[in-house]
């Protein structure tokens, strides 16, 4: 084999397309943990940010809807304290500020494009129900792996990981669903900073008439949320969002997910690579982790394109044109890995801290980037497009 890919959610999917459509020829082992006899989407109904430059990734690869809601405004502001910034798309010229997609949807449009690629990829394995414990053995009698990179998205959700070499639990929990609304303004994005932790309203594929939530807040508080009555649950959604934005109505599909950040900091090592959730789990507070993840996705298939479109009577050994492969693309991702990280885990411990001087800094930064137009575009274009 030339590739084996561990994990098929969104980054593995989309490593895996960018791959076979730069080289069809390809081999390619794509180890899938769900079984075969299930292709039914997963039962993960959160709505995720997708930044318009991963959109543009994902049209090149084939997977996107023209009925994935989109982001033209975004209202920045704390409850109770001084300062706020709004984002629009027409300060920075752009169709859209961003998307949200629920995680199910993303990942069947994924599946979706790879199984037309495959169609022209014929040493393509697609192995479902199958975990590789060390990918340096034999995964058949027929697959060697001397010659072969592996590819490690298998990140999955903080509460399930192993610790990496960053390990920070952030004592919060997100809990996520959506809402039947009235009297919204369209494709606005609320994010609003409460003294339990940020709380976000996001569109919602039904359009006008329903809103993605991201509550943070406690473990215990989150759990005590959860299972609130729907006619209590809005009213202290209503309580604690303080805005009179329009009519909460509904409220569906409430789930929870502890909160915390886990980063590798070698994603390279000889001829075994890192990418999305593997190498990075953020805090959900800017909408980052499926964006980096992508970012990382599209890099590495550029990377080893070249690698296995040599010509047969190339002087170096393939193993070490991996190596110089992977080191290359560790170099390319350094700097966007470190400064989304860093932005986010600032704005994890900033947007989250009630101790006053903390509050009044955060009001005065809020503040600072709607007097300094120049300074929040900045911000937005690398939230949107980050560093590749």
């Amino acid at each position: 084999m030339d590739v084996i890919i561990q994990g098929a959610g969104p980054v593995g999917l989309a490593c895996a397309i960018s791959l076979l459509k730069n080289n069809p020829e390809l081999k390619l082992i794509l180890l899938d943990k769900n079984s075969a006899s299930d292709p039914s989407p997963p039962e993960d109904h959160r709505g995720i940010a997708i930044s318009e430059g991963s959109k543009q990734l994902l049209v090149e690869l084939g997977a996107w809807s023209n009925q994935v809601p989109a982001i033209h405004q975004v209202h920045v502001s704390q409850r109770g304290h001084f300062g706020k910034t709004t984002m629009r798309r027409t300060e920075l010229n752009q169709d859209a500020l961003g998307h949200i997609v629920q995680y199910a949807k993303i990942t069947e449009l994924l599946k979706n494009s790879l199984k037309t690629q495959a169609t022209k990829a014929p040493f393509f394995q697609w192995k479902f129900g199958h975990q590789l414990e060390n990918p340096f053995h034999e995964i058949s009698p027929e697959v060697h792996l001397e010659n072969c990179c592996v590819i490690h998205a298998d990140g999955g959700l903080f509460h399930q990981q192993v610790a990496k070499d960053t390990h920070k639990n952030y004592h919060q929990s997100a809990l996520v669903g959506y809402l039947d609304v009235a009297g919204i303004e369209p494709n606005t994005a609320w994010e609003r900073f409460t003294s339990e932790g940020p709380l976000a309203l996001l569109p919602h594929q039904f359009g006008s008439q329903a809103l993605n939530f991201v509550w943070c807040a406690s473990p215990h508080r989150v759990t005590e949320l959860h299972n609130l009555s729907e006619p209590i649950f809005l009213e202290e959604l209503k309580k604690a969002f303080g805005l009179p934005i329009g009519q909460f109505l509904h409220v569906h599909r409430r789930q929870i997910y502890p909160l915390g950040l886990n980063i590798r900091q070698d994603i390279v090592k000889d001829q075994e690579v890192w990418i999305g959730n593997a190498a990075q789990t953020l805090h959900p507070v800017a909408g980052q982790g499926l964006n980096l993840g992508l970012r990382d996705a599209i890099t590495l298939a550029n990377c080893l394109g070249p690698v296995f479109a040599r010509q047969p009577h190339h002087s170096t050994d393939l193993s070490t044109l991996i190596k110089n492969a992977l080191s290359q693309y560790a170099k390319e991702r350094r700097s966007d890995r470190q400064m989304t990280i860093g932005i986010t885990d600032l704005m994890a411990n900033l947007f989250t801290a009630q101790f006053i001087p903390i509050v009044a800094a955060r009001g005065l930064a809020l503040a600072t980037l709607q007097w300094l137009p120049p300074l929040k575009n900045a911000l937005a274009r690398q939230m949107m497009f980050g560093k590749r």
